[in-house]
This record gives C-alpha cells, structure tokens and sequence, in this order.
C-alpha cells in the first residue's frame, strides 16, 4: 500500500470512539472529504464502557455547572430524535435518604433539570411513596419517600457504530485496526501514515481530528509537534452486572456517604447493571480492569438501598472504561469537571442515524409493524433486532421467510445471516466485536462454547475485508 502519491482528504480523523465517529458524520455531512482510523474495533474501549445513560448529570447541578447541564440536556434531545430504535426514555427513582440531601434541595434540582432545557420527549419529576409505588418493594423499608424524574438510555457500543455507517454512507472512509502512526507538517497540511495488517498507506490531510480518548496525550507526544493546550486526567468508572434485581421498568439513581451517585439499571432483560465508580487512573487505557475495592464499593451500596443482598459471588460480569477529563486541579477525581474543550465549534447534523426512520418515530409502531411483516421470528429475537437495527432489519433479513433462512444458529439466538451483516457491514471481526460491542448476546452465554463463532470468523467466507 505504501509508495506514491499520498490519498488526501480534507479531515484525518484518528479515533473511532464516539467522539471521532460523531466528528467524522458531522464532516462527511457537511460535505468534506473524511478518513477516520481506529486502531482497535470501533467503540472498543471507553466508548463501549459507559453506564449507557443520555442524561444531563443532574448531580453536577449541586455543583453549580449549570451550562454542562444545560448543553448535556440539549443534545440530550437531539439524541433521543435521532435513533428512537437504540435510545430509549427511562424514568429514574431516586430514593430520598434525608441525611444526605435534604428534600427541598432535591426538588429544587430537578426543577431545574426539568426546565434548563426543552423537554419534547420525556415527563418531569414528580414526588412518589415508595411505599405504594411499584418501585419501593425491591427497597428496604426506611426508603418510604423518593424522586422520580426521566433520562435516556442507549446502548452506547452501537451509537458509535451508527454514527461511524453514517459516515461512512455519506462518503467518510472509515479504518477500523489501523494505527495512525506518524503525523507531521507538511506544506500547509498534514501527512500521516496509517498500517494495519496489510501494510502501509500514506494520507494528506488538511485538518486532523484528535479524538483518542484516553490516548490523547500519548499521540500527541508520539505522533505530532507541539503540546496540547489542555491537559487530560484520567479517571476510571467500573460496573457490575449481576442477576436481576427487579422486574418493573425504572431504574434507581443512589445517593451514597461520599456524594456519589450510584445506579441500579434494567439491563438486557434478565439483568441489573450497577455502576459506576470514579477512580483516579495511571496505567495502560487498554488493560483497565475493576479492582477488588470497587466490587466491594458497588456492592455495598447496593445493599444500603435493596432488600436483596449481593456480593463479589453474584457478579456475572464487570467491564471498566477511563474516561479522560479536562484537568481542573482538583483532589477529588467525583470533582473534575465533565465539561468540555473546543478549539473549534462543530454541531451534529440533525438527520437521523441509520435505522432510526421509524413509523411515527414510534418503537412500539415500529414493533407492532415487524410482527405483522415477520411472524416467524421468535418475539425476543424479533425486539433485540428492532432495537440493534431498527429500519436496517430489512438489509439484514432480506427475503428470508422462515427461520431457516437465517443460516445455521451459530449460538444461541445468534444466526449465521447476522454474523455475516455485522462482518459485511458494521465492521465486526472478531467474537467480542460481535458479543459485546455489536450486541450483548454475550451476556446470555457466559457458560458456553463460542468455538463455532470462532470457527465461522476464522473461515471468514463471507467477511469484507
């Protein structure tokens, strides 16, 4: 791939986080010439390591940060319009534990959250008894009063992936495993050199994007002249997943000793996700993991509010993700601004993502049309579909007519027809990129054999490559 000219573009884009996705669909609408490489898979690391909350952080308004919250709730909106089919509402109860915050002030702050920003598709908060609400049964008894107010909720792996096909529909060339490995100046532009496994290729940018996440100070000192005007502190955030806790819908938002926020999320059906942590971190991005202290710390908490106790044994599985801040010299890594920096302003195109053109730009609409058109897919099978692809159902089912159609059941609920729409087009390669990140049926088979996926990628008969 290497020798002669340089392709040119007019934004490299390095990191294919949600940042750098986001960033190359906002170029690539805008009409410019986009190429975004990511070293890993898309979303394979913070990205696909979030609570997989669109929420405005109702807690920093204790803070003060009232523009943060205010530009979160915005875009919060924005969101939850784009792709109805992977973002969802989701009411949150918040317990009221007097001796942590007093009523007033919570009301007054979710007055606030309710009315920084127009609310076109959630409810306000109100004020519930826990003692006769559906929520309060899971909870101890001295939790009789609580909050209710609303967010969104998303699955955080497959926002970047819809952001990087739309992109990608919009002419962006996008690189998944490929390392951007040198960058300089060059005669008024840039000139990178990009390697994956099939060699090496050389770009002339006239604007690169730096959108590593974690990495963004080590490119910066590896990869480019110069040092960056603001510094980055990483901070990790980890989360348990362990049996369901609950059957309703809501989800609970914690209040914890040291100011924290901990939730308790409906995950998957059959689960709760517990998180997240704030810990200050040093080592590589690449190999966080969860320490002891903070199973310890989730679990804790959990039992300060559930009748039902858990422990370290009852965790099925636990994933962290670093987080990079913008350093505001703070002690407390629960402090540090979540605010963010721009050295140019870029707004999102206000299109909808890919799949999320539903009928009446209503889910339950659009469920109700799939069973109608496919009857013979099993109901669970049918709703994990409509959620992971929304209106690209149809790309991925074709003409098939039965489930035979779907090729071999590689694993459970996991056909061959949709390992191959996941190679061919959203750029999966490997198991965890079609368990974890493309979906989480990974969750469902913690105690099985993964060997015929294994086989069937290793064949790669009908990945692109």
């Amino acid at each position: 791939m290497s020798g002669g000219a340089p392709e040119r573009c007019d934004l490299l884009v390095v990191g294919g986080g949600v940042n750098g996705a986001g960033i190359a669909r906002d170029a690539a609408g805008r009409g410019l010439s986009v190429i975004l490489c990511e070293q890993d898979d898309l979303a394979a690391h913070t990205s696909s390591a979030s609570t997989g909350l669109i929420h405005g952080g109702l807690r920093y308004l204790e803070e003060l940060h009232f523009s943060l919250v205010r530009k979160a709730l915005q875009e919060r909106e924005v969101l939850l319009a784009s792709a109805p089919h992977i973002m969802r509402p989701l009411r949150f109860v918040m317990p009221h534990a007097a001796h942590l915050r007093p009523a007033w002030m919570i009301r007054a702050g979710l007055f606030l959250y309710d009315h920084l920003a127009s609310r076109r598709h959630l409810p306000a908060s109100a004020a519930i008894d826990l003692r006769t609400h559906v929520a309060g049964a899971p909870l101890q008894a001295p939790y009789r009063r609580g909050f209710v107010y609303s967010d969104g909720q998303v699955d955080d792996a497959r926002l970047v992936v819809l952001n990087a096909l739309d992109a990608q529909m919009r002419g962006a060339t996008i690189l998944t495993r490929t390392r951007c490995e040198q960058l300089s100046a060059h005669a008024g532009s840039w000139r990178a050199t990009l390697r994956n496994m099939a060699g090496e290729r050389e770009v002339q940018a006239r604007a690169v994007a730096n959108a590593t996440g974690p990495w963004v100070t080590g490119f910066l000192a590896t990869a480019m002249p110069g040092r960056a005007r603001h510094q980055v502190r990483l901070v990790k955030g980890s989360h348990l997943v362990v049996p369901r806790l609950f059957a309703h819908r809501f989800a609970y938002v914690f209040q914890n000793q040291d100011r924290r926020i901990v939730f308790a999320i409906p995950y998957h059906h059959d689960f709760t996700l517990i998180g997240t942590t704030d810990v200050d971190y040093h080592g590589d991005p690449a190999a966080v993991r969860i320490e002891t202290a903070e199973v310890s710390y989730l679990c804790a908490l959990a039992n300060r509010y559930f009748r039902r106790p858990i422990g370290p044994a009852d965790v099925l599985w636990s994933y962290s993700g670093v987080r990079p801040l913008l350093e505001d010299e703070s002690s407390d890594p629960t402090r540090v601004t979540r605010d963010y920096a721009l050295e140019l302003e870029s707004r999102p195109a206000r299109a909808l993502l890919p799949g999320g053109e539903l009928p009446q730009g209503s889910f339950a609409v659009f469920l109700r049309t799939l069973a109608r058109r496919y009857p013979w897919l099993p109901a669970r099978l049918r709703q994990r579909y409509a959620h992971a692809y929304g209106t690209r159902i149809e790309r991925l089912l074709g003409a098939a007519s039965a489930l035979t159609d779907l090729g071999r059941e590689l694993l459970p609920q996991l056909y061959e027809r949709e390992v191959e729409f996941l190679c061919n087009e959203e750029f999966a390669r490997t198991t965890a990129d079609v368990l974890w990140r493309r979906s989480k049926v990974g969750l469902h088979l913690l105690q099985a054999d993964l060997g015929p996926l294994e086989r069937w990628l290793a064949a790669g008969a009908f990945c692109a490559r």
